[in-house]
């Protein structure tokens, strides 16, 4: 597993005509002070842009798989690559094309039901397998370089390379080594050339990061086969080299983001969302292009605390919502290219029409998908709504939770676990998930479960179980007893997202939301006992959780007794399936609840 040094090594030409001076994106002759004699001597100066997407995760089209309709939010952004495109076409005339790169930061792969198709129902791996659609439609809007992000290697490495070979520009991971070499079994980099009309090239380094979490998230792929250390330690590796080798400018594209937080818990020794640690501690670094938290930064600056310079960060929202612009200006100085000024802004996709020729070179591959996810597959006896799910124990998790405990219950039957109760853990991925009353399609089931996780079984103690649910009881905003509650102010505490809120079904708890975080959860009982610390359970969990995703304490050293490769989506759909109806009055139970000082806050 390896790259190939000399497709890489010597850079690659963004070759162009030249352009009128003065106009956008070109280079201009400044005078500078007089030399002796009185002669004035002349600076050259150029301009380019470096464009940038993150986090696409497979969307093209401006579309909704989940609700079989044009995608909207409450913003009314919209998604997808073709309309990027346009948006590059724009500023490429803008700017003349060959003043212009475009690059990604990562997690391209996975999210829509349009990549879950190619991977899986008809994947790209197969004898006669189709090219990926995100291949195709980002060969066709003309990338330069994507930096690899950890939803890459949901699929396994296989899927990875396959999807790879099909794209015309590089993968770019850094930090994403061979276990046995700790050599790069990606791309580090790229240099690409922009040709100026005075015939001096700029030397633009493009480096990529991936995010190290990998290591633990996709443990069932990597482990054995790849390592992923820490962006600031690879970066202050490739930086100082990218220079010697006569980088003018560098730009990283880094599937990491910018808040120096982490959700590994003390599973690794490196930091998640490092972009604004690496714009600190590594000299050398012009912009960056930041991913990963699916969060909007227009511009960041941050200073470098060796050399006192700004680095310029950027995040564009996620999938295909808006694209960075990074303007670029250079100055000829001392016999090299300086680089002048660095900004950044982002324009907003819904200011463009899709491109016609990305909706026109995958419309097939979107029929069929769209097909194939309004598949009818049984039905519902009641609507099902996630909408209260963060505040409320709904009958939609309890689903969620009913399905994954039984297949961990006939996975372990007749084993030496088969005796231990098995509780389930589920989280809101979705306030908008709805599953409907009558008719279940695909589609459904894809919005209520749109993560390509897996199940597991992980054996807990009762005082363990208790630790468990006081962290996930961190997501909510104390409150003082009495008075309203408004149910939007309560959740996401420390900005903690939904998907690390655990609800766990198989005991009986109350959550005190008056109460600071450690001493929330009373009344924890199972089959209405009170549950002992040294009571055993098995927690059927999702691999993200078990990997030590959000943090929670003791699940990722706890004992594994079972993992299946199948996406806990399949397995809903398989029971949706087999049973033939939803019916909630067999597993929807309030066994959780918020309270105040004892008293229920709804």
């Amino acid at each position: 597993m390896g790259f190939d040094r000399r497709k890489f090594l010597g850079g690659s030409v963004v070759a162009g005509a030249g352009v009128v001076l003065g106009g956008p994106g070109a280079p201009t002759a400044s005078a500078a002070p007089a030399g002796p004699g009185g002669a004035e001597r002349r600076r050259d100066r150029y301009a380019f842009t470096v464009m940038g997407t993150t986090d696409l995760h497979g969307n093209v089209f401006n579309w909704d798989y989940a609700t079989d309709a044009e995608f909207d939010d409450p913003d009314h952004n919209d998604v997808g690559l073709a309309k990027i495109s346009t948006l590059v076409d724009d500023v490429r005339r803008a700017r003349g094309r060959q003043n212009t790169l475009l690059i990604d930061a990562g997690d391209t792969i996975q999210g829509t039901q349009l990549a879950y198709y190619y991977a899986k129902v008809d994947p790209i791996t197969g004898p006669r397998g189709p090219v990926h659609p995100m291949a195709r439609a980002m060969n066709a809007i003309g990338y330069d370089a994507a930096a690899l992000g950890n939803h890459e290697f949901n699929y396994g490495i296989p899927v990875l390379r396959k999807f790879e070979e099909s794209c015309r520009f590089p993968l770019l991971g850094a930090n994403a080594l061979d276990a046995r070499t700790l050599r790069p079994a990606f791309r580090p980099y790229v240099i690409k050339r922009l040709r100026t009309p005075r015939g001096r090239d700029v030397r633009v380094a493009v480096l990529g990061l991936t995010n190290p979490g990998i290591a633990l998230w996709d443990k069932a792929h990597v482990q054995g086969k790849l390592t992923f250390p820490g962006l600031p330690e690879q970066a202050a590796k490739w930086v100082p080299r990218l220079r010697s080798m006569g980088a003018d400018v560098v730009i990283v594209a880094a599937h990491s983001g910018a808040s120096g937080t982490s959700s590994y818990g003390d599973q690794l020794p490196y930091v998640e969302n490092a972009a604004a640690l690496v714009a600190e501690r590594v000299p050398g670094i012009d912009a960056i292009l930041v991913g990963h938290a699916h969060v909007e930064i227009p511009e960041r600056r941050v200073v470098n605390e060796a050399t006192g310079r700004e680095v310029v960060l950027s995040e564009p929202l996620k999938w295909g919502q808006r694209l960075t612009l990074f303007d670029v200006a250079v100055e000829w100085r001392r016999g090299r290219w300086e680089v002048d000024s660095v900004g950044a802004r982002v324009l907003n996709s819904n200011t463009a029409r899709e491109d016609p020729r990305i909706t026109t070179l995958l419309r097939a591959e979107h029929r069929k998908v769209v097909a194939y996810v309004n598949q009818v597959i049984g039905k519902s006896k009641a609507e099902m709504s996630a909408q209260q799910a963060p505040v409320k124990d709904t009958p939609i998790l309890d689903f969620i939770a009913y399905v994954q405990a039984e297949a961990v219950r006939k996975a372990l039957a007749g084993s030496a676990h088969a005796a231990l109760p098995v509780l389930s853990q589920a989280s809101c991925f979705s306030r908008t998930a709805k599953v409907p009353a009558g008719d279940v399609s695909i589609r459904s089931m894809a919005a209520l479960y749109p993560f390509d996780n897996t199940l597991q079984a992980r054996v807990l103690t009762g005082k363990q179980l208790r630790e468990y649910l006081e962290f996930s009881a961190r997501y909510y905003v104390r409150t003082a007893p009495g008075g309203p509650v408004d149910p939007a102010r309560i959740t996401n505490a420390d900005n903690t997202p939904d998907y690390n809120y655990d609800a766990v079904s198989g005991v009986a708890y109350e959550i005190d939301i008056a109460k600071p975080v450690g001493q929330r959860i009373g009344q924890l009982t199972f089959d209405g006992k009170p549950v002992a610390d040294a009571a055993r359970f098995v927690l059927a969990v999702n691999n993200y959780r078990a990997s030590g995703g959000g943090g929670f304490p003791h699940v990722a050293s706890a004992e594994q007794v079972w993992q299946t490769s199948e996406e806990i989506r399949n397995l809903i759909i398989a029971w949706v399936k087999a049973s033939g109806v939803i019916d909630p009055a067999v597993f929807a139970r309030v066994g959780w609840r918020l309270t105040r000082d004892g008293v229920p806050v709804f």
